[in-house]
């Protein structure tokens, strides 16, 4: 599936409008940035699938009942523009900081974002203090294992709250499509 283009992402609107991909980017009023980390290889997700598979799955449905409306960035040990709509590799790491630095010129343009993790960042402290920056509030969804309460799951909740945003989690590892499609439906 490596060259393919999920129904509804920029690269598929790019291609049924003829508009250039950075149009069709300007178009997307959601930057959902995806954790690709290593973790996100564990088969814990319903069905004994990944994490990243589970993910991805969601991620065909969403941007097919959201054309156009979602930019995929994802982000390991860097961040990476995802146009075809699919997970892409990128590193081992978690390095959140950085991919909130590569979405950062987006900020205060009336684009929301939304960061999808199922761990903690390789440095909370940087994370922090990049996220504070942002005027656009940053919402989360936690899709690690249930009974991680002191790691990723209170830092996502951390970091949303910085920012004004709103943290959610997934009913189980790997599930990003409710959450996220509560967060689009919300106004915060």
């Amino acid at each position: 599936m490596s060259n393919a283009i999920v129904p509804g992402s920029l690269s598929a609107i790019s291609q049924q409008t003829g508009a250039s991909l950075a149009e069709s980017f300007l178009l997307a009023s959601t930057i959902l940035l995806l954790d690709c980390s290593g973790s996100m290889e564990t088969s814990d997700a319903p069905g004994s699938i990944t994490r990243k598979k589970a993910a991805q799955d969601a991620l065909i449905r969403l941007q097919k009942d959201n054309a156009g409306k979602l930019a995929l960035v994802c982000f390991a040990q860097y961040a990476v523009f995802s146009p075809t709509g699919l997970p892409v590799e990128c590193g081992g790491s978690t390095n959140m900081a950085g991919a909130l630095k590569y979405v950062q010129p987006a900020d205060d343009t009336g684009t929301r974002f939304i960061l999808v993790s199922d761990g903690s960042p390789n440095s909370e402290q940087e994370t922090l203090k990049i996220a504070t920056e942002f005027k656009t509030p940053i919402q989360t969804v936690y899709i690690g294992p249930e009974l991680d309460y002191e790691g990723g799951r209170a830092f996502l909740e951390k970091l949303a709250k910085a920012t004004g945003g709103k943290a959610v989690k997934s009913d189980a590892p790997g599930l990003l499509g409710d959450p996220v499609e509560k967060l689009l439906l919300s106004k915060g």
